[in-house]
């Protein structure tokens, strides 16, 4: 019979290889996905990995994807170290999106620059209000965080749509479902004249080294690493596991408000029904790609980002569906995990015991 055995240790050289083979493996299926679409499969890779990054232009709009990506992710990694399932970061980021939108919209065109600060803010705190009912709900009537908080992902949604269906739509915007364009003064610094790439990339990068020293530097990271890894361990020391509850659901909260926030007032520039992008589920993904390592979370950030410009790519030039995008994202995923699978546990054949006395 089929025996599975976890194993006492993981080497570090067992869990890149488990990553090497997944993304290995998820480019070979790739290309039998490419040729049994009859397209070329060269052409197709190419379009996924290498045409993303082969220019500067093209690295710009790299950092457009990766912004709110490795913003989410980094909040999730925390989270998800804590054994705290945070599933609805995208319901968070729409939450901070209409909250920095509403704020956007209302602001004078002639109004300074300084003004990015208090919209983006806006945006911190409504991700944060919308996680901690998750947090409330959890801890007071023991509700599961993963159920609630991916419900919540409708609610938000449905709220967008009331919205710019309703009381916040353009009246000159021919009946489109859209608000008004937030003025320039809202939208944040550019990095670079003639691109999109604005300062999100650089406070994502700045979270990621942030959440990276609080977990190897701190009694607070070293208290959510305990809670996650050992819980029984972490109530008989004292650590709170409520404090770990809230800390975690208002930070990924936040980041994701943050990162809803820069995605409605930087490369949209109003707010409409398709702001979600389903940034908040693919980070989930970025997430276990960086082996819930914030600093991990920057390259595998970059390559969902690819994987999103790729299939947009793919899908004007190859007139492949959009949804390619989404099968890589899942591909990635499936493969990862049960890559992981195998580099955690033993699986061997045994022969079955003897009955006693037989």
């Amino acid at each position: 019979m089929l025996r599975i055995e976890r194993r006492s240790e993981i080497s570090s050289w067992r869990a890149l290889l488990s990553l090497v083979v997944a993304l290995a493996g998820a480019v070979l299926v790739g290309a039998l996905l490419f040729t049994a679409l009859g397209r070329s499969p060269a052409q197709g890779l190419a379009l996924l990995f290498l045409e993303p990054i082969r220019s500067g232009p093209a690295l710009a709009e790299l950092a457009v994807k990766a912004s709110p990506l490795l913003l989410i992710a980094v909040g999730l990694c925390l989270s998800f170290r804590a054994n705290v399932w945070n599933i609805g970061a995208e319901g968070q980021f729409v939450i901070g999106a209409i909250c920095s939108g509403g704020l956007a919209m209302r602001v004078p065109p002639d109004t300074g620059g300084w003004v990015v600060a208090p919209v983006l803010l806006l945006g911190v705190l409504g991700g944060a209000l919308w996680a901690a009912i998750v947090a409330l709900l959890r801890e007071r009537y023991h509700a599961n965080e993963i159920l609630v908080s991916l419900m919540l992902v409708y609610v938000a949604e449905m709220a967008l749509q009331y919205l710019v269906f309703g009381p916040w739509r353009d009246p000159q915007g021919y009946n489109f479902p859209q608000t008004i364009t937030f003025p320039e003064c809202t939208q944040p610094p550019r990095l670079a004249l003639g691109q999109r790439a604005d300062i999100g990339i650089l406070l994502a990068l700045a979270c990621a080294l942030l959440a990276w020293g609080f977990l190897s530097r701190s009694l607070g990271g070293f208290q959510l690493n305990v809670a996650g890894l050992a819980p029984a361990a972490a109530r008989y020391a004292g650590f709170s596991a409520r404090r770990t509850l809230w800390t975690t659901l208002l930070v990924s909260g936040a980041l994701a408000g943050l990162a809803g926030g820069l995605e409605a007032t930087g490369p949209v520039g109003q707010l409409n029904p398709y702001v979600p992008q389903g940034y908040g589920f693919a980070a989930i993904i970025v997430a276990f790609l960086a082996r819930l390592h914030p600093a991990g979370a920057v390259p595998a950030a970059a390559l969902m980002s690819m994987l999103y410009i790729g299939g947009e790519l793919c899908q004007s030039r190859l007139g492949l569906p959009k949804a390619l995008t989404g099968v890589f994202q899942g591909l990635l995923l499936l493969l990862l995990l049960g890559c992981d699978g195998v580099a955690r546990y033993r699986f061997f054949w045994a022969r079955p015991r003897a009955a006693a006395g037989s």
